[in-house]
């Protein structure tokens, strides 16, 4: 028997990664809405220190440009274009510096050929894939008594949980670039850098947060499988 959505017992099993996903998220914002209300004392906006950033690393050819939204930052590998949000481009305060210098941070890797980045682009488009495929081959396995096929979804599911964890190295070396340029280039003080930190872990968290969803979320449809075999 499968169960519905909502009436699923497994789904306690999720709590967790929710849990910690929602204190993520409050942490975000929190400590981006408190540090974008503190302006540098460098008085130059995340743009120009972003551009500064980008050509003391070498890469003049890198555009910046503007993306609506709030926090929807990113530096765009295959277009090798950084993009800034509404809430960070052209602001000078303490979190829309770290933001900025932490999307540099993922240019700087592309750069260089960061393997775990390397990786993630690589193997992006399969993940999606597999996502996309591994809920319907699930429920028609569980829904025809086909084990093995609910397994293959299963297995397919796998690859977003291995995108999740390949990110995380990904971001948190982006990060710790961010803060080490930010120093060297003496653009924010040592109290300036504790706040980019402070916002750039918290953006860090969420990260984690959606690998131990990705994790849950296999022990979870395992455990699906299994209750449907011992009820047939």
């Amino acid at each position: 028997m499968f169960f519905p959505y909502f009436f699923d017992p497994t789904f306690v099993i999720l709590l967790p990664a929710i849990l910690l996903s929602m204190w993520a998220q409050w942490k975000v914002h929190s400590a981006f809405s408190q540090y974008s209300r503190i302006s540098a004392r460098n008085g130059a906006s995340a743009t120009q220190i972003c551009r500064m950033l980008l050509d003391r690393a070498g890469l003049f050819n890198v555009p910046i440009e503007h993306i609506r939204g709030e926090l929807t930052d990113h530096y765009d590998p295959r277009a090798k274009v950084l993009r800034l949000s509404s809430s960070v481009n052209g602001y000078p305060s303490i979190a829309a510096i770290g933001v900025a210098a932490h999307e540099t941070g993922h240019a700087i890797q592309d750069k260089e050929g960061y393997t775990f980045l390397r990786v993630r682009n690589a193997i992006a488009p399969v993940v999606q894939i597999c996502s996309f495929a591994s809920m319907p081959l699930l429920l028609i396995g569980l829904l025809f008594g086909a084990v093995g096929l609910a397994q293959l979804g299963i297995v397919l599911f796998c690859g977003v949980l291995v995108f999740q964890l390949v990110t995380l190295p990904v971001e948190f070396d982006a990060s710790a670039r961010a803060l080490k340029m930010l120093k060297e280039t003496n653009t924010l003080s040592d109290g300036e850098l504790l706040g980019a930190k402070k916002v750039l872990d918290a953006a860090a968290l969420t990260y984690v947060a959606a690998a131990l969803m990705a994790a849950l979320q296999v022990l979870r449809l395992l455990a699906i499988v299994g209750m449907s075999s011992r009820r047939r």
